[in-house]
C-alpha cells in the first residue's frame, strides 16, 4: 500500500528514514502498513537477514567482545603450547561463540551472551591471576597466570556441544542433558590438546582440572570441587560475573517501579535493595 507522506516532527528519525519504506504519523507515532507477511527462508540470510536482531541479543558487539578475547589470549598467556590451544579452539569455532548464549536461562541467556560472559570471566580472573601472583610469590609451584587465563577462556567451552542455539531461545542437546557442557568441554580441550606435542602433560591435567571444578559444588554440577590455585580463582571469577548479571538484570527489569525493592521472581530469588527514594524526581 502507498504510504503517505512521512511528516514526523520527531527528533529522532522515523521508520521511513530507518528503513526506506513508507509510514505516515498518527497520534500514537509513526506507523506502517504491511502488504504480506512471508516465513524466512534460507536466501535471506545470504542477503543481511539476522534473526537475532529481533530477540534479546548482548548489548555489545560481539564481533569486538571475540576480538578482545583473542587479545588477551595472545599476550597474556606466555606458555606457547596453551597459547596455541586456545588460539586455535576459538578460532576453529569463531561463528558459533559469536551467537552462542551463556545459558538457556538466569544468566547471559541471549545471543552473544557467551562471549560477553566468557570476556568478563577472563579479564577478572586475569586481575586476580595477577594481583595474587604477586603477592605470593613464594609459593611453589608458583601461581600461572596462563594457566588461569586458559581456564577462564575455556572453562564453557562444552556448551558448543550443550546447547542448541536458536534465536528465540536455546535448548539443550541430548549430549548436553546425558552429559553436560563440564565433560563435553574437557573432551573438547582433550582432543585439541592431542594435536600438539609439546604441550605438557601436567599443565594439560591442571587445564582439566579447571574445568570440571569451575562450577564447585556436585549440585552446580561440578564433580569436584576447586584444588588448585589456578582453579580457585577461575570458579569465583565466574560465580561473580554470572551472579552480578543476575542481580543487574533484575533491578534493569524493575527500572519503571516505585518499589524499594524489586520482587523476588529473579534467578537469585531475593528481594534486592533499589533504595528509599526511587520514582522521586530527584531520585
Amino acid at each position: 500500500q502507498q504510504a503517505k507522506k512521512c511528516v514526523s516532527s520527531y527528533e529522532t528519525r522515523c521508520l521511513q528514514c530507518f528503513f526506506g519504506i513508507g509510514c505516515y504519523v498518527t497520534q500514537y507515532g509513526p506507523q506502517i502498513d504491511l502488504d504480506a507477511v512471508r516465513e524466512v527462508i534460507d536466501d535471506d540470510t545470504a542477503e543481511g537477514f539476522d534473526a537475532t536482531e529481533f530477540h534479546d541479543r548482548s548489548r555489545y558487539d560481539p564481533e569486538e567482545l571475540f576480538d578482545e578475547l583473542g587479545s588477551i589470549a595472545e599476550t597474556h598467556i606466555s606458555d606457547v603450547p596453551l597459547r596455541q590451544l586456545v588460539i586455535e579452539l576459538l578460532t576453529d569455532n569463531a561463528d558459533a561463540l559469536k551467537r552462542l548464549p551463556a545459558a538457556t536461562r538466569n544468566h547471559h541467556a541471549f545471543s552473544g551472551g557467551f562471549v560477553e560472559h566468557v570476556l568478563s570471566v577472563t579479564k577478572t580472573a586475569l586481575h586476580l591471576a595477577e594481583k595474587y601472583a604477586d603477592d605470593y610469590r613464594q609459593i611453589e609451584p608458583p601461581l600461572s597466570v596462563s594457566l588461569v587465563v586458559v581456564g577462564a577462556i575455556l572453562h564453557d567451552i562444552g556448551k558448543l556441544i550443550e546447547l542448541d542455539v536458536r534465536p528465540e531461545s536455546s535448548t539443550y542437546t541430548a549430549r548436553g542433558r546425558l552429559i553436560g557442557h563440564i565433560l563435553l568441554g574437557r573432551d573438547l580441550v582433550r582432543e585439541k590438546a592431542a594435536e600438539i606435542e609439546e604441550l605438557d602433560p601436567e599443565i594439560l591435567l591442571r587445564l582439566e582440572h579447571i574445568i570440571v571444578s569451575h562450577q564447585n559444588l556436585p549440585e552446580w554440577g561440578s564433580p569436584i570441587a576447586p584444588h588448585t590455585p589456578e582453579a580457585l580463582l577461575v570458579h569465583y571469577a565466574d560465580d561473580t560475573d554470572a551472579k552480578f548479571q543476575m542481580m543487574a538484570r533484575a533491578l534493569e527489569q524493575a527500572a519503571t517501579s516505585d518499589e524499594e525493592f524489586t520482587d523476588r521472581n529473579n534467578p537469585l530469588w531475593r528481594a534486592i535493595f533499589r533504595g528509599w527514594n526511587v520514582g522521586e524526581p530527584d531520585a
